[in-house]
């Protein structure tokens, strides 16, 4: 039997980002992040097949934890952490290994974690999949468009929902390909489904309008391109915004009231916030 060991580094919403970066550069190898969403703490882990030098990593890291692992551990400690969710009657994310069954009529995206951000787990994700189910009419030909889509969740879970067309990209190169992966694991034609790497900065899209848009950007990001995402929205369309923490949502806010939109649902867990908008009164073109 194989013996891993796991190193963990506790770490906040703010650090996320630059801890799974540190750890990449330093081992060469995708960490994973895990959120404990009973006692509200976030790790940053690695896997490794041998223990570390604990000197030169104590300067770069100050504090980490480090445990042996048997190799059954290892693969139950992913387990514990990533388990079916169910969005209502409608939608279930489930990882690769649950046997769960849906519902009658249950539409299900299977999706295992890895190194892109999005697996139902984060408060945020969950906001942005209920706004995709309750945003849904039956019969009807929706289109939606995720920006900053990382393992492509939220494309994947719309294209299963019936959303047609749907348009999912972001500036992360691995980003796009995990979520190629995950589509084609979900069955989901890429015809179907369009995965590009683009920059929002760059103003992709310039001529196409949906029924409901999802971007989960820095704050900064959502503020400066509120005119080209308010753009993309159809007269009726909704706006979802997310991956926000609480203390700058009351900018975000602000700005896209100013610009046109109400907000009409919202939702504050731990130190996020997110948002769902739509037009006040009529479409306003934002400069």
């Amino acid at each position: 039997m194989r013996t891993l060991y796991k190193l963990s580094v506790p770490t906040s919403p703010d650090d996320e980002d630059a801890t799974v970066e540190l750890l990449q550069d330093y081992f060469q190898i995708s960490p994973c992040v895990e959120t404990d969403l009973e006692k509200g703490s976030t790790h940053v882990s690695v896997y490794l097949n041998a223990s570390p030098d604990r000197a030169p990593l104590k300067r770069l890291i100050p504090r980490f934890l480090l445990r042996k692992l048997a190799h059954e551990n290892w693969a139950e400690s992913w387990k514990r952490h990533f388990k079916p969710i169910e969005i209502g009657p409608q939608l279930m994310i489930k990882p690769g290994w649950s046997r769960r069954k849906p519902k009658r009529n249950q539409a299900v995206v299977v999706l295992d974690p890895g190194l892109s951000f999005g697996t139902g787990q984060h408060p945020t994700t969950r906001f942005c999949l209920e706004q995709i189910v309750k945003f849904r009419r039956t019969g009807e030909k929706q289109q939606f468009l995720d920006v900053g889509t990382g393992s492509g969740i939220l494309a994947i879970a719309a294209a299963r929902l019936g959303y047609v067309p749907v348009h999912a990209f972001d500036f992360d190169p691995d980003a796009v390909r995990i979520a190629k992966a995950n589509a084609k694991k979900n069955k989901v034609a890429l015809h179907r489904l369009s995965l590009r790497r683009l920059d929002a900065i760059n103003h992709p899209l310039k001529s196409q309008t949906y029924d409901l848009v999802c971007a989960n950007l820095l704050a900064d990001l959502l503020v400066a391109e509120r005119g080209w995402l308010i753009d993309r929205l159809k007269p009726g369309g909704r706006l979802v915004i997310a991956g926000i923490l609480k203390l700058q949502f009351g900018d975000v806010k602000k700005a896209y009231e100013k610009a046109g939109l109400r907000m009409i649902a919202s939702r504050v867990e731990k130190e996020w916030r997110s948002g769902a908008f739509e037009f006040a009164r009529q479409k306003i073109p934002t400069k």
